[in-house]
């Protein structure tokens, strides 16, 4: 009972932090920061101003499907999209997946923004099983990294770092519990949303706050100046 209550509270945190987020937007073209861990008082020219501490993500190595040794050196000051599917399941993956590649399409312009898709099934999802994955999804290494290792680092990224519920259970579909959430991750390696993956309509979300993140690192840009979301 208690893990079923655990798997509960770490897969419905994001969607509170998102509702909440959403119904108290500030007018500005700044994205949330998510997950506040400390917070102090700093003088700053002789006046005193907040400021915030927030969770990143933490250091990881995993393979990828072309067996290279992937680490959070690879996404330093880059953007990024993270998820978590197992090559077998036979219920919200698909739709995840074909929402994701809706999205690797749509950042091919965007410098500096790439994928990445965790499998929480690493027994069975080896490196030759997510090369040929990577085939049907068109998931080209140099955007969009399907990456496997460890069973518990897996995990244990997918709930302290990226805040999302994961476990093997099975009475569930494909034996695994996962989230279909998609998570955007900022260059400093702080979250800055939660997307449901099998929701087109929150998908076209996640891809024009890709953009308005850009506009953040890069103020010269406006979104206008960027791709244009299209189904």
């Amino acid at each position: 009972m208690k893990k079923i209550v655990f798997f509960f509270i770490v897969l419905i945190t994001p969607l509170l932090f998102y509702l909440f987020f959403r119904t108290n937007s500030h007018p500005s073209l700044q994205l949330p920061i998510y997950f506040p861990e400390e917070v102090r008082k700093i003088i700053v020219d002789g006046k005193e101003k907040t400021d915030t501490v927030y969770h990143t993500i933490p250091p990881f190595r995993f393979v990828n499907q072309l067996g290279d040794t992937v680490t959070e050196k690879y996404f330093q000051d880059k953007t990024y999209v993270a998820n978590f599917f197992f090559s077998t399941c036979p219920s919200v993956c698909p739709k995840m997946m074909s929402q994701m590649e809706r999205v690797n399409t749509l950042i091919q312009d965007i410098p500096e923004t790439f994928i990445i898709s965790h499998s929480v099934n690493p027994a069975h999802d080896s490196v030759p099983v997510l090369a040929e994955y990577a085939k049907s999804i068109h998931a080209d290494s140099k955007n969009w990294m399907l990456v496997t290792g460890k069973k518990k680092e897996i995990y244990d990224i997918a709930i302290d770092g990226y805040k999302l519920g994961v476990d093997e259970d099975v009475r569930s579909p494909g034996g695994f519990l996962h989230s279909e959430m998609f998570v955007l991750v900022d260059k400093d390696k702080r979250i800055r949303g939660y997307y449901n993956g099998t929701d087109s309509t929150q998908v076209d979300k996640l891809i024009q706050d890709i953009k308005m993140l850009r506009t953040e690192y890069e103020p010269n840009n406006t979104p206008s100046d960027l791709i244009q979301t299209h189904q």
